[in-house]
């Protein structure tokens, strides 16, 4: 029922999102766009003796989830349940390899937008490395420019619609701040289910929920980045990366020639 209602409105990704179609800033150029995917650490509870694998960067037990969000800050998909010191690269490509989790692969000429944690590889799009990403990073320092820049300033601000769902997700459900010392399945599936409950209320509260409302108003620059770490490799990024680069390249262009 759950993973029902974690899908994708229109399978076929047939149709530009209208956020992306009502906004001069992302189009024509992110026209084939069709969502963001990010991962995020929700606190766990484990007896001492099985904690060691879950405690990653923050030091404490966690899970490590990844989802798929679309641009109306509603989840598409999600694997939850992973060890806290799983890598983000691990967790992608065990997700978009077994048939068994379904994962909303893209259309050919569709892409996902990802960090730079995560492979470039066909149908999902990074920014340019070795050049300014962060939205803070850019707040902070000079002014943006050449074409790299340019799309990595618009690739972060558009692909932070992920990180404002997590945002509404943690803020709306208490029980993800302070995770009760349930048996790890079932805190597993707390975080499928309140997933779930955040898509139905956004789905039929219309505009009218607290909490959508101040995430969709909130300043991209002033939104928590749970950024990628670990390496990727260069030879997974050369093997599959070639036709992303090309569409990188081409939306890079098209930026700068609209300014």
């Amino acid at each position: 029922m759950a993973m029902d209602i974690i899908a994708p409105d229109d399978r076929s990704f047939s149709t530009i999102p209208e956020q992306i179609l009502n906004d001069s800033r992302y189009m024509p150029h992110f026209k084939d766009c069709i969502g963001a995917i990010d991962g995020t650490h929700i606190h766990a509870i484990l007896p001492p003796n099985e904690q060691i694998p879950y405690i990653g960067r923050k030091g404490v037990p966690t899970q490590n989830v990844m989802a798929v969000c679309d641009f109306n800050m509603c989840f598409t998909f999600v694997v939850a349940g992973w060890e806290g010191t799983a890598h983000d690269t691990r967790i992608f490509l065990d997700a978009i390899r077994d048939s068994r989790l379904k994962f909303p692969h893209p259309p050919n000429g569709k892409y996902y937008l990802v960090d730079s944690g995560y492979p470039q590889m066909k149908g999902f799009l990074g920014p340019y490395r070795g050049q300014r990403y962060h939205l803070p990073d850019f707040r902070r320092g000079r002014p943006v420019s050449g074409k790299e820049e340019i799309f990595n300033h618009s690739h972060s601000s558009l692909r932070s619609v992920v990180e404002r769902t997590f945002g509404v997700l943690k803020k709306k459900w208490a029980i993800l701040r302070d995770m009760p010392s349930y048996s790890f399945e079932k805190q597993r599936m707390i975080v499928i289910c309140t997933m779930a409950l955040h898509n139905f209320i956004r789905k039929h509260a219309g505009r009218d929920d607290a909490d959508f409302m101040e995430y969709e108003n909130i300043n991209p620059e002033d939104v928590q980045d749970e950024e990628s770490y670990e390496d990727i490799g260069d030879e997974l990024n050369m093997s599959y990366g070639d036709e992303m680069e090309f569409v990188r390249d081409a939306i890079a262009c098209s930026l700068m020639n609209s300014i």
